[in-house]
């Protein structure tokens, strides 16, 4: 496969400011809950302001395991603050673009989450996709990401 064009979603029993507050956050490095299958550390600027960079690295064997360790970096494209996030993959082992949306749900209580992942392996990854299941190992990463998110921030009243 050439790309991949993936949307997972999940549900944060949590407000929408609160994700929203979690997820800046984990870009900018605190390694709260996406850990152990991806870290982030700012590059240049803030993740939630346009042109912000972060480097990722998916541990392919969890963080400190050893194993593969593809790097990319993600350079902020567009930002609705609270709303939706958009990158673009523009160095590493992916080119493309992501989005994350929030949306409040039950009067503001908690949050549907999505990641719209659209991107292409490049250098070794380009490789490593014809005979791994990227697009599976993406999803599976980021729908335990988000349930990690959830545990965490359960029943977390909005911030004032």
């Amino acid at each position: 496969m050439n790309g991949y064009d993936i949307i997972d979603e999940a549900v944060v029993d949590a407000p929408t400011d609160v994700v929203w507050d979690a997820l800046v956050a984990e870009f900018r490095g605190a390694a709260a809950w996406w850990v152990p299958h991806n870290t982030f550390e700012t590059v240049s600027g803030a993740p939630d302001v346009v042109g912000g960079e972060v480097a990722v690295t998916v541990h392919t064997k969890g963080v400190d395991n050893g194993g593969l360790k593809l790097r990319f970096t993600a350079r902020t494209r567009s930002v609705e603050p609270g709303r939706r996030l958009g990158v673009e993959y523009v160095d590493g082992v992916f080119r493309g673009l992501g989005d994350f949306v929030l949306e409040p749900l039950d009067d503001g209580r908690r949050t549907w989450i999505s990641m719209h992942f659209r991107g292409r392996p490049h250098g070794k990854l380009k490789l490593i996709s014809k005979v791994a299941d990227i697009g599976a190992e993406h999803s599976k990463a980021t729908l335990a990401a988000f349930a990690a998110l959830d545990k965490r921030l359960a029943g977390s009243v909005r911030a004032r």
